[in-house]
């Protein structure tokens, strides 16, 4: 299967969901676990979709399986909370939450002077406003245009679109692009990535040796 930013989403019967916006991976099995799809059409925010409701997918479509539910109470990506500067950071939530896990939303007490703000004769307390992303722990939300960087520190692309195992949902490999107008594609095994985080991959080959690739080209 075939991922990449921008891809169409479709329910089973033909009806567009939305468009991929990142993948979500296990960095220590390489697993694709969910797809964060955009909002817009179905959805009023980016939503987290597990592989398991996930059918065929190309580069230009992911087609959704029969009897996914009511997607719309897809848990949303993200998440926005307002917290106290006085609370203790122990019982701050944790920045990342399992799906299906609700935001913890951090308010004084109704009615003590610190809630009364410009409503009241109180002084309003500082608070600072979190974001948690409600994807399982441990995993990355994957971003295309993510820097991939080579063992010898040389940033040699960027993440274009990603490649899966169609019966184990595991990354296979990484395409990337290389340049600014006339851009050059490198197909990246996984076994050659050491690491991966949100906006950057890293290699365990040099960039010599990415350089010395084939070109990639999709056959016609």
């Amino acid at each position: 299967m075939q991922f990449k930013d921008g891809t169409s989403v479709y329910t089973s019967d033909g009806e567009r969901v939305g468009s991929i916006e990142r993948v979500v991976i296990e960095p220590r099995s390489k697993e694709v676990t969910h797809l964060i799809v955009e909002k817009g059409f179905l959805f009023k925010e980016d939503k987290v979709v597990p592989m398991s409701l996930v059918g065929p997918a190309t580069g230009d479509r992911v087609t959704l399986r029969k009897g996914a539910g009511d997607l719309e109470k897809l848990p949303d990506f993200e998440e926005s909370y307002f917290i106290s500067t006085e609370v203790e950071a122990a019982a701050r939530p944790p920045k990342q939450m399992m799906p299906g896990i609700g935001s913890i939303y951090w308010y004084p007490p109704v009615g003590s002077k610190r809630n009364s703000g410009i409503f009241g004769s109180g002084t309003a307390a500082p608070y600072i406003e979190e974001t948690i992303q409600n994807i399982p722990q441990n995993t990355v939300a994957l971003k295309e245009g993510a820097r991939v960087i080579t063992l010898d520190k040389k940033h040699v692309g960027d993440i274009e679109e990603i490649f899966t195992d169609v019966a184990e949902d595991k990354v296979t490999h990484i395409l990337i692009s290389q340049g600014v107008f006339l851009k050059e594609k490198k197909l990246i095994p996984i076994t050659w990535i050491s690491n991966i985080k949100e906006g950057e991959v890293s290699l365990l080959i040099s960039s010599q040796l990415v350089e010395n690739l084939p070109e990639y080209r999709v056959e016609a």
